[in-house]
């Protein structure tokens, strides 16, 4: 239950923040970024409905799909998402009713859009969630055709980036473009870094301690390795863990406390498959 509410804490975070961008930086500037939001700023020039009410529309559709493609647990969190994403909309357009540009300049809004809308898309991403429109279609290449989400993105977002045509003229056609495939790159890159982990490699005669440290006090797996040393010919025992950046600085302290001569290597690894991603259990 408490990881539930977690989870549905974080979607709920992850979509003010996808809202917030798209009303404050997306909207004023009429850069039509590869997003569902983007098709309905262009439908809304064709069909007397207010962008909130047609979002909740379109992204009751796609989430039919995402159901049927992608699954349940995904479904749940996203329906949560796409009915929260027109509502914080609504909210926005009533609290500001003659929404300007925050910057008066079409470039610094779409960075702006790119890097907030990001960093809320990748929160969802990380709980398996999206906020609906566009990102179902973005998760449905990335299980069937394993393409990086951030790409995904930016294929499902083209289309919505050339319709911009239709309404506004070439040089927001090729901002749109250029956005749609900026957000999918800076998406990686946001994803690549909530999957980062440290893997740790530790000589030291206190072994013991130290594992029984990250195994009692930070609910993580240890492996043990027999070590020569090359110059001594001592034989010595080697500790390797992976743990995120929090756990790491725990151990560090830890080891300031305990062995103050311990020999620590320390890599990053770009993702972790399998048992480790569960709720903290050993490997």
């Amino acid at each position: 239950m408490k990881a539930m509410i977690k989870e549905y804490g974080i979607v709920t975070t992850g979509t003010l923040i996808v809202a917030a961008g798209v009303f404050f930086f997306m909207l004023p500037s009429n850069v039509v970024a590869g997003s569902l939001t983007g098709l309905v700023m262009v439908l809304t020039n064709f069909v007397p409905i207010k962008i909130s009410v047609l979002t909740f529309i379109l992204n009751a559709f796609l989430l039919i799909i995402g159901f049927i493609f992608i699954g349940k647990e995904f479904g749940g969190k996203t329906v949560y998402a796409s009915v929260l994403l027109p509502i914080f909309l609504a909210i926005f357009e009533f609290a500001f009713p003659n929404n300007q540009s925050l910057t008066n300049d079409v470039l610094l809004d779409t960075i702006c859009y790119l890097l907030v809308v990001s960093v809320g898309i990748a929160l969802l991403f990380r709980v398996n969630a999206s906020s609906g429109g566009l990102d179902i279609v973005a998760k449905i290449l990335n299980k069937y055709a394993h393409i990086e989400l951030g790409k995904a993105m930016s294929i499902a977002g083209m289309v919505t980036a050339f319709s911009s045509i239709l309404v506004y003229d070439k040089k927001t056609l090729v901002m749109s473009i250029l956005a749609t495939y900026a957000n999918g790159i800076i998406l990686d890159n946001f994803i690549d870094g909530y999957n980062r982990r440290k893997r740790v490699c530790i000589l030291s005669s206190n072994y013991e301690q130290i594992q029984e440290f990250i195994t009692n006090e930070l609910k993580r797996g240890v492996t043990l390795y027999q070590a020569i040393g090359g110059y001594k010919k001592e034989e010595k025992t080697e500790i390797v863990t992976i743990l995120t950046r929090s756990e790491y600085g725990a151990l560090l302290n830890y080891l300031h406390s305990v062995d103050k001569s311990a020999f620590v290597t320390v890599s990053t690894v770009n993702e972790v498959v399998g048992e480790w991603n569960r709720k903290r259990r050993f490997y």
